[in-house]
């Protein structure tokens, strides 16, 4: 199986490659399809046609981060698209600021590079509600 029979008919893609080229082309991307593209994590690396974030409704963790090294970064320095084509960040999403998926036929991206204060959060979060559960133990890190 292809990338392209892979992809078709999804209703959610992953992109994890080190690709410095797009590797998913914008004809194979259905109606309401999510993507979530976290390969490109340096300056130059690209997974995505930017014909796809041209019609996505696009998401960053951080947009500074995302311009400069995330799925953006080479349409952004090529004048493909433009920060103002960002429509949020996550940030802005989960705290009710901007709306996530308006239509159920709407592609979204979302361009993570990884923040690792959201990293440490979620930890925090998951460590506590395993105890507040019973689930493992507690451990004294400082």
């Amino acid at each position: 199986m292809d990338a392209r029979e892979c992809i078709r008919g999804a209703d959610i893609v992953v992109t994890t490659t080190p690709s410095r080229k797009p590797v998913v082309k914008a004809s194979w991307i259905s109606p309401g399809t999510h993507i979530n593209a976290i390969g490109a994590d340096a300056r130059g690396k690209e997974e995505l046609a930017p014909a796809i974030l041209k019609k996505a409704k696009v998401v960053v963790d951080d947009r500074p981060q995302a311009m400069h090294s995330g799925e953006i970064n080479v349409p952004v320095s090529k004048k493909i698209i433009k920060e103002s084509d960002i429509y949020a960040s996550l940030g802005e999403v989960i705290a009710g600021k901007k709306k996530g998926r308006a239509s159920k036929d709407e592609i979204t991206v979302f361009d993570s590079t990884g923040l690792a204060i959201c990293d440490v959060a979620v930890a925090d979060y998951v460590y506590k509600e395993a105890l507040r559960r019973g689930m493992g133990r507690h451990i004294r890190i400082l």
